[in-house]
């Protein structure tokens, strides 16, 4: 066999044995590395069921800490063994424990015999390297990293701002350009053995030894220097996150493997029996050679990951629910907000679900419970109409009732005596569509029969808080749309805005209004509005209700509403 196999191991040994007994069976020698971290008795158990196998090798041991030096020692032992015992080797292809071959390993010793002379390794330029996550792209090679990312990052952070801080700068070997690649190549004979015995070998590993992740670079970097003919791919099927996190793939991830038409595939979930069942197994040689292709998947992981860091409309999830305006759209759907509407109007909430076939409910953030649509205590997704469960999280209560009420159309009741948390939110959300009559609230108390010197002392705590929320809703950065009438304003002419909030909630129906909702009787309201400046309250929000001009609509009359956006 012409090509062989080096595998660099550390956890899951007995499947990583399972895939060298597979390619040393049919020919292709093998020789493992396995971690220095591994304990003693997992290696000695993974020799003993290799023992039987005469074209199998294992080397000497390093440590292979993610990111270190330990993880280019043990290849160039590995390789240097595979060199040195297997003389008719032409090309060493290198994979880790967590590897699967997906093709008969006789398709790839043909491929490869049909290129002798050619070594597959991805290896570009910094400047044109686009999947590098943290920040360091040419500094990997001009700053020293003598410190592990992982076990010490505060040292390694704060030894990289010292260097940035003092202009520290490494000199770059001569002779060689820094590049970067995928970890898992395939190098001919005549390109590794050069690599290895290079008189200038000492200079370069020094170097590479504070480079940070050098097995992504030593390899890439100096194969440039002695390779006539270098393919900048990989032959492994190799995935990774937004994160720069390996993608691992699983059982129900037969199908899409198959179709890469990749030689071998990583990153293998360890306990994924259905994959090594379908691939250890002999299989026949394919007629035609088909050339690797991982473009062919390529278009369903762009769209993982966009789904991942994403996600869809208005729903909520691990991957980025920690993280703010991280989300694809805060809500799942358009809705409606109304304030001051139920107030001013009789049975409101039944005339507007009439007229626009939407469910119209109550005010969902009062302080006693939510009031759902038709007095319902529990809606759609089991959600409560308790207010102490509401409250735990008022923004989540609303995503999860617009999720869970896709493609049917919410309308809900607000104002100053609900709970106000909640207005943050909808005012940012371009879903939203917010109608306000401001001072409609001194409607309900117009009505009340309660001691007059209560009356002024709620009014005065409402007026305050719709005047706070309506700042609010005028910012600048509102993306709901947003209209606002004064009381008096509205009920001159309450026909045409109902006409237009009806178009826009139903603009398919585009009917004009045949019914509309009963007007509360307002009789006396001017009156009541000076008895509070009596006593010493300002009633500025309602509009300009003259004492015993009581207000009547008036049909030939358009009122203005105020616009945002």
């Amino acid at each position: 066999m012409s090509v062989g196999f080096v595998m660099l191991c550390h956890t899951a040994l007995d499947r990583a044995a399972q895939v060298a007994r597979h390619w040393a069976e049919r020919g292709a020698p093998v020789v493992v590395h396995v971690d220095q971290a591994t304990p003693r008795a997992d290696h000695d158990r993974m020799v003993q069921a290799l023992s039987d196998l005469p074209n199998v090798r294992f080397c000497k041991r390093y440590a292979c800490e993610w990111g270190t030096w330990g993880l280019v020692a043990a290849t160039q032992e590995a390789a240097t063994v595979m060199l040195r015992d297997f003389p008719y080797v032409r090309h060493v292809y290198l994979a880790s424990g967590a590897c699967l071959p997906l093709r008969p390993v006789e398709e790839l010793a043909a491929y490869l015999d049909d290129r002798p002379k050619t070594d597959f390794i991805e290896s570009v330029t910094t400047e044109d390297v686009g999947w590098t996550v943290g920040g360091l792209d040419i500094e990997r090679f001009t700053l020293r990293f003598p410190f592990s990312w992982r076990r010490n990052r505060k040292l390694f952070d704060g030894y990289v701002r010292l260097q940035r801080r003092v202009g520290f700068r490494r000199k770059v070997p001569p002779g060689i350009h820094p590049h970067l690649g995928s970890q898992w190549w395939c190098l001919t004979r005549q390109t590794l053995s050069a690599i290895l015995d290079d008189p200038e070998r000492k200079d370069y590993d020094r170097y590479f030894r504070r480079v940070w992740i050098p097995d992504e670079s030593y390899f890439q970097t100096l194969v440039r220097k002695y390779s006539a003919n270098v393919e900048s791919r990989s032959l492994t099927l190799s995935k990774f996150d937004f994160q720069g996190k390996p993608h691992i793939f699983y059982d129900d991830h037969l199908q899409l493997l198959r179709k890469s038409d990749c030689f071998v595939a990583r990153k293998i979930w360890p306990q994924a029996d259905k994959l090594y069942a379908a691939f250890l197994v002999p299989q026949a040689r394919a007629l035609a050679a088909t050339e690797p292709n991982p473009g062919k998947i390529d278009r369903l992981f762009s769209k993982a990951i966009e789904r991942r860091t994403k996600g869809r409309s208005g729903l909520y999830m691990q991957s980025r629910f920690p993280n703010l305006d991280w989300e694809n759209g805060r809500t799942a759907g358009p809705y409606s907000v109304f304030e001051g509407f139920a107030d001013l109007f009789e049975d409101f909430e039944t005339w507007l679900g009439k007229a626009t076939g939407t469910r119209v409910h109550g005010h969902l953030y009062a302080p006693d419970r939510v009031h759902f649509a038709n007095g319902e205590s529990t809606y759609n997704g089991a959600m409560s109409d308790s207010a102490a469960l509401r409250d735990y999280n008022p923004n989540a209560f609303l995503t999860n009732l617009l999720w869970n009420t896709r493609g049917e159309r919410q309308c809900f009741q607000f104002g100053p005596g609900d709970r106000q948390d909640i207005q943050m939110l909808f005012a940012a959300d371009p879903n939203a569509q917010v109608q306000v009559i401001s001072g409609a609230w001194a409607v309900p108390l117009f009505k009340s029969n309660r001691n007059f010197g209560e009356i002024r002392k709620e009014a005065a705590w409402l007026q305050k808080v719709e005047a706070k929320h309506l700042d609010v809703l005028r910012a600048s950065w509102v993306k709901a749309r947003v209209r606002i009438w004064t009381l008096a304003e509205f009920i001159e002419s309450p026909m045409e805005p109902l006409q237009m909030i009806v178009d826009e909630i139903s603009p398919r129906s585009m009917r004009r209004l045949t019914e509309v909702p009963r007007l509360s009787d307002l009789t006396g309201f001017g009156q009541f509005l000076q008895n509070l400046r009596n006593q010493g309250m300002q009633p500025v929000l309602m509009g300009d209700f003259p004492v015993g001009d009581d207000p009547r609509p008036a049909a030939g009359r358009r009122g203005r509403p105020y616009l945002v956006k």
